[in-house]
């Protein structure tokens, strides 16, 4: 067992970077789905779909939701499902923090949120010359 992922984003963002992480790190077997809000959807119909991907993603381990921007409607559909012991939510998704997790499979769900955002965190620098 491990924990599922659940990536709630702006359309085009979601499958784009959970692909791109998959041809990173070709074997990683955490269980993702992907769910991308159109810029006109119907919030309560999105939240319930929400609510049913991160049940079937939870195989008693918890999941770990990630969405694109702090604030925006994904993050807030995805706050929502918080109320649930077993979901955890980080916001900042980016490619180096799915690459973290994917090679972090066995981690717990509290220690996967510690390990994405460390991800998202040295995934971020300055290309400068000193």
């Amino acid at each position: 067992m491990s924990v599922g992922v659940l990536l709630i984003t702006h359309p085009g963002i979601g499958n784009a970077l959970l692909n791109g992480a998959r041809r990173i790190v070709v074997d990683c077997p955490l269980r993702t789905m992907c769910l991308e809000v159109p810029l006109d959807a119907r919030i309560d119909k999105l939240a319930t779909q929400a609510a049913e991907m991160t049940q079937r993603l939870d195989d008693g381990e918890g999941v770990l939701v990630l969405t694109d921007i702090f604030g925006a409607t994904p993050n807030n559909i995805a706050r929502g499902l918080e109320q649930d012991a077993h979901v955890a939510v980080l916001a900042g998704l980016s490619l180096p923090m799915l690459v973290r997790l994917f090679n972090y499979p066995d981690n717990d769900l509290q220690e996967l949120c510690k390990t994405a955002t460390l991800g998202a965190q040295r995934g971020i620098g300055s290309c400068e010359e000193p």
